[in-house]
């Protein structure tokens, strides 16, 4: 009996259609959460990936290359429904558009797991698509939190895709104060350098050459979105709570703030009457 999985991985599998030429387009199995778990059992940790692919000739690759990448056959469901798919019209700029209303994904059932999987993972990697799509979103939301409950470690992966609305946000929230890794996407460093971009009209396609040619100054765009993403995750863990204070009270605070600040005795601080 294989080893119980010490990494699973919860999101979707799909099938990408990359436009090569006009009227020219390749099929490829993916789906960030699917790679994601591929890499692990690369990397020889006892993987799973949890989710649910159709039983048509896209599933049926999917589960394929599944097992030749050795994944936990346990953890993958196969559902008579139609596949997510991913049109890429264009990589540099990304460019993409899903199909997949009512598709296999989001009829994936964490009911069905194997027994005892919580207690045998380490970490749990949450990310993507399947955190936006209802109603699988919900389903893995509370997986997530079950997982925490029972002490697991969480990886969270934003993964920004165009369908990631402010509807999304209370989700992320979530999902942030759940995590105890969260990882910035090369998806997310590209819209950000794509709105940079764009204050500079007629030159694009420079700036972007330039940025992607720059290690050092892609790092710049990179920082931003990894800071947001710390802030976001302590405002989460904030309870704010609203008390009244004396002048003198407000005072001696700012003088306590002033003494850390110097190093030494508070400065004197003026304040009106």
């Amino acid at each position: 009996m294989a080893s119980a999985a010490s990494y699973v991985v919860f999101g979707e599998a799909l099938t990408d259609f990359i436009q090569e030429s006009a009227g020219r387009w390749r099929s490829v199995a993916g789906g960030s959460p699917w790679n994601v778990a591929r890499v692990g059992a690369r990397l020889g940790l006892p993987t799973a990936f949890a989710g649910a692919v159709g039983k048509d000739v896209f599933g049926e690759e999917l589960l394929r290359l599944s097992r030749a990448a050795g994944l936990d056959p346990r953890f993958v469901q196969q559902v008579d429904r139609l596949p997510l798919l991913a049109m890429v019209v264009s990589k540099h700029p990304p460019q993409y558009f899903f199909i997949g209303e009512n598709s296999a994904d989001l009829h994936f059932d964490p009911a069905a797991l194997p027994k005892g999987w919580v207690e045998a993972a380490e970490v749990v990697h949450f990310g993507s698509l399947g955190l936006v799509r209802e109603p699988l979103a919900s389903r893995l939301v509370a997986v997530a939190e079950r997982v925490r409950a029972a002490g697991r470690r969480i990886a969270f992966d934003p993964n920004y895709r165009n369908l990631m609305t402010e509807a999304y946000r209370p989700t992320l929230r979530r999902m942030a104060e759940l995590a105890d890794y969260i990882k910035v996407s090369d998806e997310e460093v590209s819209q950000a350098l794509a709105q940079r971009a764009r204050a500079f009209p007629d030159q694009e396609k420079i700036m972007w050459d330039y940025y992607r040619k720059n290690p050092r100054a892609l790092a710049e765009i990179r920082a931003p979105l990894f800071e947001e993403k710390v802030v976001d995750h302590i405002i989460s863990q904030v309870k704010l709570v609203d008390r009244k204070v004396s002048r003198d009270e407000l005072l001696k605070a700012n003088d306590d703030d002033d003494a850390n600040a110097a190093g030494g005795e508070a400065a004197p601080v003026s304040v009106p009457n």
